[in-house]
């Protein structure tokens, strides 16, 4: 199962629609980014959507963002002069991964989460399963097809997460080259599902290469 057809969203509130203001098209909170102006007139991201201030929601993508910041479109949105600044896209990607990374470290400190090859495998025959795989994005194509077998064979459909590299993931679970977890069912899972969704936006997956490309991370230990 892919991440857009997943777990619930982290908050109901994120099934709210909002107005991209590049696209103009109203999509749920959960495929929007928000932002709001400081009071310096400087666009900063809200991933989380606490900050006070006005709301300006743009698609979880890094294209998109980019056409609003060259595009001047945030100080349309704003009706005031504000700055977008060129890394804002940049800034936005570092955020929602310090947030993934911030809720997989609660699911380790809370026992939600199994790593390694060989504990995921037996997760799966677990009651309940691990709602979510996550796989280090740069990590080798064979451990990652193994896993995905062994939960097809089952009948169960955890949802994917891999977009963070075996160096985030290996940071955030303080051990070293993580390159399989799995969480449990519950409200962490849920979380990671949401904003792996975003962003991926940000940085799509690209697939570790074959022989006749470059080389993967390896599968070393088979964490």
């Amino acid at each position: 199962m892919t991440i857009a057809a997943s777990l619930d969203t982290e908050d109901d509130d994120a099934l709210r629609e909002r107005r991209c203001i590049v696209t103009g098209e109203a999509l749920p909170e959960s495929q929007l980014i928000r932002f709001v102006a400081d009071p310096e007139g400087r666009i900063v991201p809200d991933v989380a959507a606490v900050l006070p201030g006005r709301g300006i929601w743009v698609s979880a993508s890094r294209e998109i963002l980019e056409r609003a910041i060259t595009k001047k479109l945030f100080a349309r949105a704003a009706k005031a002069q504000v700055n977008a600044s060129a890394d804002l896209a940049d800034r936005t990607e570092a955020q929602l991964v310090t947030r993934m990374c911030g809720d997989l470290g609660m699911a380790r400190r809370s026992g939600a989460i199994m790593l390694g090859f060989d504990n995921v495998a037996r997760a799966l025959d677990g009651n309940p399963p691990p709602a979510v795989l996550v796989e280090a994005a740069d990590g080798a194509a064979d451990g990652r097809r193994k896993l995905a077998g062994a939960a097809a064979a089952r009948g169960l459909k955890p949802v994917l997460v891999d977009v963070l590299t075996n160096a985030e993931l290996s940071l955030a679970l303080g051990r070293e080259n993580v390159i399989h977890a799995a969480l449990k069912p519950g409200r962490l899972a849920e979380r990671l599902v949401f904003q792996a969704g975003r962003l991926k936006g940000f940085r799509p997956v690209e697939r570790p290469l074959t022989a006749a490309g470059s080389t993967p991370a390896p599968d070393k230990g088979h964490e």
